[in-house]
């Protein structure tokens, strides 16, 4: 162990096997609570409320996993700038639909277990130029078949910004190293730190 604290992400759980390989290089790993977002006062994301201590009580107990990172609620005007300049990145929007296309493991985080990804994976969907105002809008509304597609890629893309913002934000303000076994979101983030100029330890867990 080299005494240093991990954050995982994107997401409030990992693998029993990928938590095992990160305790043996972090003192501690941190771990979010499930994420939530608010959009508009009646529509929103939805989580499980679970979290890794409900798995692993003694490793809580000896102080190895860390939790209790709030990242749900309403976003800030600050992450709404943020997610949008994601949405305008064509590297990051090329990174985001290729992974959608081809990583079983990223297509798993955002579509629930056996949905069909057919209508998502054209590739003219990272042409699409949405906005986090056009999601919120299209989530207010009773949309057709075809608008219904849309606004659930534009949640899967906004969802993804924002696990990752939260992401640099909470490592920031504790000092955490940013950490992943997931070689898609490793990228988005990668990215985001270029085009930033963000300074930020990462590590990801390689297969």
């Amino acid at each position: 162990m080299t005494g240093r604290l991990g954050f995982y992400y994107p997401f409030h759980l990992c693998s029993p096997e990928s938590l095992e390989r990160f305790l043996i290089r972090y003192e501690t790993v941190h771990f979010r609570d499930y994420m939530a977002l608010q959009l508009t006062p009646t529509s929103g994301t939805t989580a499980a409320q679970d979290r890794m201590g409900d798995y692993h009580a003694e490793l809580m107990e000896q102080g190895r996993i860390g939790q209790g990172h709030n990242v749900s609620g309403p976003l800030s005007q600050e992450m709404d700038r943020r997610i949008d300049r994601d949405l305008k990145d064509r590297e990051w929007r090329e990174i985001f639909h290729l992974a959608l296309q081809n990583d079983g493991r990223f297509q798993r985080g955002l579509v629930p277990e056996g949905t069909a990804l057919t209508p998502w994976l054209r590739p003219s969907w990272m042409e699409w130029p949405v906005t986090l105002a056009e999601v919120r809008q299209m989530s207010r509304l009773r949309l057709n078949p075809e608008r219904a597609i849309a606004l659930e890629y534009g949640l899967m893309l906004v969802k993804t910004s924002a696990s990752l913002w939260y992401t640099i934000q909470l490592c920031q303000h504790h000092g955490f190293d940013a950490i992943t076994d997931s070689a898609a979101h490793d990228r988005l983030l990668q990215r985001m730190q270029r085009r930033e100029r963000i300074l930020l330890q990462t590590f990801l867990l390689r297969e």
